[in-house]
């Protein structure tokens, strides 16, 4: 999904694009990101979409407390580490932290990105907390035997969605990690057609709403559930 070249020059931010590292600042930890779009392409830089939904989920309005979480196409791995912090809950005995009940967080791309993507979960949690992020491949459509069905309270993509020909196998996707209580939640930008059209596919077997809009980005989150539910966090 994610593994697609970018030519050098081309496009917005080329210079961001093309630094070997990314920092940030997230659940109160500096998160360092190695990036290496050369060597993988778009799966191996840091875009706006992810940033935006680790911000708004930071923003305390989810509790991803004790709740099982899978990120797909998850590239350098800021999301789903984020969430694996921001997921933490622990207890302390005999003056050891111990994160019992914290959030179960699956971290998933195609297979060439996965030791990258390793690498930068590995060095930006805690060891307490490395048990708590598994890092699994997952081709769209393609491994969905390796992940029982409907056994994920949320489903997080950020830019996912920028290429037509895998539209109909992430929607296939989505539908097999779903139960009726799981929370699909997309980050991205709308800028072409083909944005809208993946919009329209996603309303055709989901409810979708959006919960969010970062004007200075110009990034929108999508909340998606099946049915007609419209829960709030």
């Amino acid at each position: 999904m994610a593994l697609v070249p970018y030519e050098e020059g081309a496009g917005w931010g080329a210079r961001q694009l093309h630094s070997p590292w990314a920092t940030y600042r997230f659940a109160s930890r500096t998160i360092r990101l190695r990036q290496d779009w050369r060597r993988l392409g778009v799966a191996a830089v840091v875009w706006d979409a992810a940033v935006v939904l680790c911000a708004y989920l930071e923003m305390g309005g989810i509790d991803l407390r004790d709740r099982s979480v899978i990120e797909l196409g998850a590239g350098t791995g800021l999301l789903g580490i984020v969430v694996t912090l921001l997921g933490k809950r622990f207890f302390t005995c005999l003056f050891k932290a111990i994160y019992s009940c914290s959030a179960r967080v699956t971290i998933t791309d195609r297979a060439a990105a996965l030791e990258f993507l390793e690498s930068n979960v590995q060095a930006n949690l805690p060891s307490e907390l490395h048990p708590r992020a598994v890092v699994k491949e997952l081709t769209w459509g393609k491994d969905l035997g390796n992940f029982s069905p409907g056994a994920f309270d949320f489903i997080l993509g950020a830019d996912i969605i920028y290429l037509e020909e895998t539209f109909a196998e992430l929607l296939q996707t989505l539908e097999h990690l779903c139960s009726e209580q799981s929370v699909i939640l997309l980050s991205c930008r709308i800028c072409y057609e083909r944005d809208h059209k993946f919009l329209k596919m996603l309303r055709s077997r989901f409810s979708v709403y959006e919960v969010h809009y970062d004007s200075s980005k110009d990034v929108h989150i999508y909340k998606a559930q099946r049915g007609s539910r419209k829960d709030d966090f």
